[in-house]
């Protein structure tokens, strides 16, 4: 499974303007709206705060990656947002987050979706890579980053 293939360069947020954690949901969401009919961003975010209930997806290291099933989609869908300030997003190391990898899967998706965290996890690993999306400086440098990082694992 290749992360980029599931990433529209439109959901690609360079400058999240959020300071809360629903706030940055919305946001992340409403870039895949268009590709979700039926939905509203209210559903979306339901969702994914119902998830964030049972435990924050702030994995650390900066790093969060808020994700939720839906029975209404068909395939999963993928939005990257980057915040410059930090957002708390109650990660486990305390930290603010700044790489946000949201994750929309279809309810019956348990295999593919854990396949696709997994690697989101094994991109991120790497400090290396964690800064060189800071430091990008475009929406197109964070693609083609993503992309190679993508094409490594």
């Amino acid at each position: 499974m290749n992360i980029i293939d599931l990433l529209d360069k439109d959901c690609i947020l360079p400058d999240l303007k959020a300071s809360g954690k629903q706030e940055v949901l919305e946001e992340l969401a409403a870039c895949l709206l268009p590709s979700l009919p039926g939905l509203t961003l209210k559903d979306v975010v339901q969702v994914l705060m119902e998830r964030e209930r049972l435990g924050s997806t702030g994995i650390g290291d900066h790093i969060a990656i808020p994700h939720g099933k839906l029975p209404e989609i068909q395939t999963l869908k993928l939005a990257f947002g980057r915040s410059r300030a930090g957002v708390d997003f109650q990660a486990m190391d305390g930290k603010p987050s700044h790489l946000f990898f949201l994750l929309l899967a279809p309810s019956n998706s348990a295999g593919l979706h854990l396949q696709v965290l997994a690697k989101i996890s094994r991109m991120l690993m790497s400090a290396s890579f964690r800064e060189s999306l800071m430091q990008a400086r475009s929406r197109e440098d964070l693609y083609r980053l993503l992309l190679e990082k993508d094409r490594e694992l």
